[in-house]
């Protein structure tokens, strides 16, 4: 039974990814336009808008692109954290032999990206965003693995699944140990009282999820302060929802059926808006070929499906885990691929690696025309038949 359920989550939050993933290509068109248009500048000065309010002591007046980047992405990554919680306790990452290849597959997909990443830009002032191309986008490669339909394995959506969340939890502690400025202890230690009152509800076994985000409020406020990013409060508000492994759902099942909507439908959708208004012009495209653009291209492109492919290789032939069932090489190559969609992550990493506004455009260019081919590539393998191949 707590296996039905579990595919049941899974199936529901497949068919949402699958819809988001439209909404959120849509998003990126619309924003695209928008920038390349006399409209850009009043885009521009809605985003850098002040909202909020401010005091002696209380600092939350920020503008508008802030309240996204931090506030609504919080909101994206405790659903994140919601997901992993739930496969480490009842899914995919749940046992050691269900758990070995994609955890493995995702460690080997982010080190071989990152790699050729600094191997175009060490010693450049670029150097810093090595993370870029580490990152998958679990909406849009669910979107396309889910376009695939039954000529890819239903083994195989669970497995790229599965390595998205493992994926996201390396994202995760790189942005928390590689990309937060310097710490605040008075503010993490303020963080670290609200999370242990968290820790004593769960012990308490309170049941009604939302009354975890009343702290969780107070937390994201001390980390934003703390130095550490903002959004790592929503995955350990996560961490601290009480879930089970039996048929009857858990607290962290009803918030996360609560937040897959609003999160694919509006808040991957608002971050893709306002973070994709790139005015185009003829130096970003020359930043194609330099080693930003060649790092996060080759890195997303060929860095991702390597190191996946390579990690299963060897998985499979030490015998430590075996492929997806009725999966080939093929479908890992395909599932590689799709890895190599990086767009929300990599665009929010991006965001953090540099100071210089080219930069940023050129990084968000790259990413968006690499993960377009790692798209249609990953898709045209996986399309080609179903049979198992070696």
């Amino acid at each position: 039974m707590p296996k039905l359920i579990n595919l049941k989550v899974f199936k529901e939050f497949l068919q949402s990814s699958n819809a988001g993933g439209i909404m959120l290509f849509l998003c990126v068109i619309l924003s695209l336009i928008i920038a390349n248009t006399s409209f850009a500048p009043a885009l521009q000065n809605l985003l850098d808008q002040q909202l909020g309010f401010e005091t002696d002591s209380i600092h939350l007046r920020y503008p508008v692109i802030l309240w996204i980047n931090d506030g609504l992405m919080a909101i994206f990554f405790l659903l994140v954290g919601l997901e992993i919680k739930r496969e480490i306790v009842e899914g995919e990452l749940s046992s050691p032999k269900k758990a070995s290849l994609p955890i493995l597959c995702a460690i080997g997909g982010a080190a071989v990206p990152a790699l050729i990443y600094l191997i175009f830009n060490s010693g450049q002032d670029t150097a810093s965003g090595w993370g870029i191309p580490m990152a998958t986008d679990i909406a849009f490669a669910l979107a396309v693995i889910n376009l695939v339909g039954k000529k890819a394995p239903a083994s195989l959506k669970i497995f790229l699944a599965a390595l998205a969340i493992v994926d996201d939890l390396i994202a995760i502690l790189v942005i928390a140990f590689f990309y937060s400025s310097g710490i605040e202890t008075t503010y993490l230690l303020y963080a670290g009282i609200g999370l242990a009152v968290l820790v004593i509800m769960n012990r308490l076994n309170i049941q009604n999820p939302y009354l975890y985000l009343i702290p969780g409020v107070f937390i994201w406020y001390f980390i934003h302060h703390s130095g550490i990013h903002a959004t790592i409060a929503g995955v350990l508000v996560a961490m601290t929802i009480p879930t089970n492994d039996t048929a009857k759902e858990s607290p962290l099942e009803r918030l996360e059926h609560a937040l897959v909507n609003p999160v694919n439908f509006l808040i991957i959708p608002i971050f893709a808006f306002a973070n994709t208004n790139i005015t185009l012009e003829s130096s970003m495209i020359a930043g194609l070929t330099a080693p930003l653009g060649l790092g996060i291209s080759l890195g997303l492109l060929l860095g991702k499906p390597i190191g996946i492919l390579l990690t299963a290789f060897i998985c499979s032939k030490t015998g430590l885990s075996s492929l997806p069932e009725q999966a080939g090489w093929k479908h890992i190559l395909g599932v590689g691929l799709l890895a190599g969609i990086g767009f929300t992550m990599s665009i929010f990493i991006a965001l953090l690696s540099y100071d210089s506004a080219l930069h940023i455009a050129e990084a968000k260019l790259s990413i968006l025309i690499t993960s377009l081919l790692a798209g249609i590539i990953g898709y045209s393998i996986l399309s080609v038949g179903s049979k198992r191949t070696y």
